[in-house]
């Protein structure tokens, strides 16, 4: 189901106002990837993308174009594991949010 204009604009002034949402909806993205739900989790880190920085913005900061970023992170996207590690260390860098790994 495809995201509505409301909800996209919904989640980005939520994510420019709350550090602490910010913060979860990267996190969220991390977790579901890294247990292997690779739909969701590239779904979530999209709307992360697209609440924080922009695909644009992504762009110069990888040296990836824009259009590639955004197949990369769709929904028939197979992004390589060196292409996400460093879209988010970038998306770290530019919107404050850190991560850490811990295990279970």
């Amino acid at each position: 189901m495809p995201l509505t204009r409301d909800f996209k604009a919904t989640i980005q002034a939520r994510a420019s106002n709350d550090a602490e949402f910010r913060a979860a909806l990267l996190s969220d993205a991390v977790e579901l990837l890294l247990s292997g739900d690779m739909e969701t989790g590239k779904s979530v880190l999209r709307d992360f993308i697209n609440a924080t920085v922009g695909f644009e913005r992504l762009a110069e900061k990888t040296g990836t174009p824009a259009k590639s970023l955004m197949r990369m992170f769709g929904p028939k996207g197979n992004p390589r594991a060196e292409n996400v590690f460093h879209v988010i260390s970038q998306l770290q860098e530019e919107t404050g949010v850190h991560l850490a790994v811990a295990a279970a």
